[in-house]
């Protein structure tokens, strides 16, 4: 077997960030789910494995690095059809008159205190099984996404690029709250040994819209109205998330005052109902004096003090 630093392209002073980066890459390229019935694919994804599993384990690199095991992952000077050989750094040597000694494992009672015969066998050949790489789920990966209040409410998709450098279209479920955690199944890293691939969980950022906010699956927002249409009452337009209503103000409301539209919140999903949107009148006066206002105010005698709940 190769060098695992050159099976993985990567140099001996190479951390473990980089290590991890490269057997990603390369597991992705030569993973056998890409290669149906590709020996030579098999082959070499079998060696990226191999390589990592020195390379990827603290205790396995330092043994490599210092000579104790070589790019199989056996200890050197061991031969599994002869045993350990003369000069073994085990400690291993030839028997009286230069005959190699025979040492003889018994696996009849495996199972005390260090597993079963695939756990032992696995154990002398460095990790690996006799069909290849132990099997071992593929790793999670996680990652963040910001979407806006409008995609929270109606769901919609949204492309991540994932640390192995692959970019997925995830889909945004309708009415997904801020910090929900989406689980997208089977394409997070690859499994090793036949093992099932990890997911990707992708936690959800809800930015702030500028005027509504979210209470449940009810919508709230503030209503700008003048003067006139609180007094007089009047039709106006509201901007939502879907587009723009037309609102009755009845006569002689006031700020404060809320109106609700009707399951134009958040659309049903699942279990729950839809949610309401509520609209909350704020009386706004005009940004530069207007004379005719002002003409009017002054020429008007309210008959009712605004402060006497107060006291």
């Amino acid at each position: 077997m190769r060098d695992p630093y050159e099976v993985l392209g990567v140099p001996k002073s190479a951390g473990e960030a980089e290590i991890k980066k490269a057997f990603r890459a390369l597991a992705k390229k030569h993973h056998p789910d890409k290669h149906a019935g590709d020996a030579a694919a098999q082959k070499k994804f079998q060696e990226i494995s191999a390589a990592y599993d020195i390379l990827g384990d603290k205790d396995k690199r330092a043994q490599f690095d210092a000579g104790a095991i070589g790019p199989d992952g056996n200890p050197r000077g061991f031969d599994p059809r002869e045993g350990f050989r003369q000069g073994s750094p085990f400690g291993f040597g030839a028997g009286p008159g230069g005959g190699a000694r025979e040492f003889h494992f018994s696996f009849d009672n495996a199972g005390e205190g260090g597993g079963s015969f695939e756990d032992l066998l696995a154990g002398m050949m460095g990790g690996r099984g006799r069909g290849g790489p132990r099997a071992a789920r593929g790793e999670d990966f996680t990652a963040q996404t910001t979407i806006s209040l409008a995609e929270a409410v109606a769901g919609g998709s949204r492309r991540v690029v994932m640390q192995n450098g692959e970019q997925i279209d995830v889909k945004i479920p309708v009415g997904v709250r801020d910090g929900q955690t989406i689980r997208v199944k089977g394409r997070g890293g690859a499994g090793r040994g036949g093992a099932s691939n990890g997911d990707v969980l992708l936690q959800i950022q809800v930015a702030i819209h500028p005027f509504i906010s979210r209470d449940g699956n009810d919508l709230r927002m503030d209503l700008p109205v003048t003067l006139k249409e609180a007094v007089a009452g009047a039709k106006v337009p509201v901007p939502t998330l879907t587009g723009t209503l037309s609102l009755s103000i009845p006569p002689g409301s006031n700020t404060g005052s809320t109106l609700r539209l009707k399951g134009k919140g958040v659309p049903a999903h699942g279990k729950e109902a839809a949610g309401d949107l509520y609209v909350r009148l704020v009386i706004s006066l005009p940004d530069h004096p207007d004379p005719a206002l002002k003409a009017f105010v002054e020429s008007w005698n309210p008959a009712y003090d605004p402060r006497s709940k107060l006291r």
